[in-house]
């Protein structure tokens, strides 16, 4: 009995992750709801709540309003860079480089590493015009065009360019840390 709680108990883990399990396609709901006022976010936010999501290309200031601003600000202002790495990422400069950040404000994956990633990118002084934010929903799809050939598996996947060919990936949660990743990234590029 313990051996079959167990087992679902490591499905049920499993299955709740931010990995795709299938593929499916789009619908377009043609409704479109009313924005949503403070008051709205006053209540516990429920992020699974489709209302709340951010979908395609969008705005990173988006994440700094409601009812994304708790998280994301939590995450920003708690996460310590290590400094010696964004010294080296500074040293091998930013030209030529550029960053897709495919995320779900549904995932907790994402609301955890997105915000850590941003303040490794603001400490490092990476230009915003170089960042690109697409937002997807809990199947991994996303009203993008050519989306599909990102090939994203789980989020939030940063993708990191080297004069627009893809140079390497930080998916779902670092080997090491952010910012060591990123310069190990940036480091292969310059072999």
């Amino acid at each position: 009995m313990k051996y079959i709680s167990l087992c679902m108990l490591a499905a049920l883990c499993f299955f709740s992750s931010c990995k795709t399990a299938k593929q499916v396609s789009v619908v377009t709901d043609s409704t479109v709801s009313e924005p949503k006022t403070d008051s709205y976010y006053k209540t516990e936010v429920k992020y699974s709540d489709q209302s709340t999501w951010l979908l395609g290309y969008f705005n990173p200031g988006q994440l700094t309003s409601l009812p994304h601003s708790d998280w994301y600000q939590k995450g920003y202002d708690s996460y310590q860079p290590s400094q010696e790495f964004v010294n080296k990422l500074t040293a091998m400069g930013i030209e030529g480089i550029s960053i897709t950040i495919v995320l779900g404000t549904w995932c907790p994956d994402s609301r955890r590493e997105v915000p850590r990633y941003m303040k490794v990118l603001s400490q490092w002084q990476f230009p915003a015009s170089e960042v690109i934010f697409i937002g997807v929903d809990n199947e991994k799809l996303s009203p993008v065009g050519e989306y599909e050939s990102l090939d994203i598996q789980r989020v939030p996947t940063f993708i990191v360019y080297k004069n627009k060919v893809e140079a390497g990936r930080i998916i779902e949660n670092p080997v090491t840390s952010l910012e060591q990743d990123m310069v190990n990234i940036l480091a292969g590029i310059k072999k």
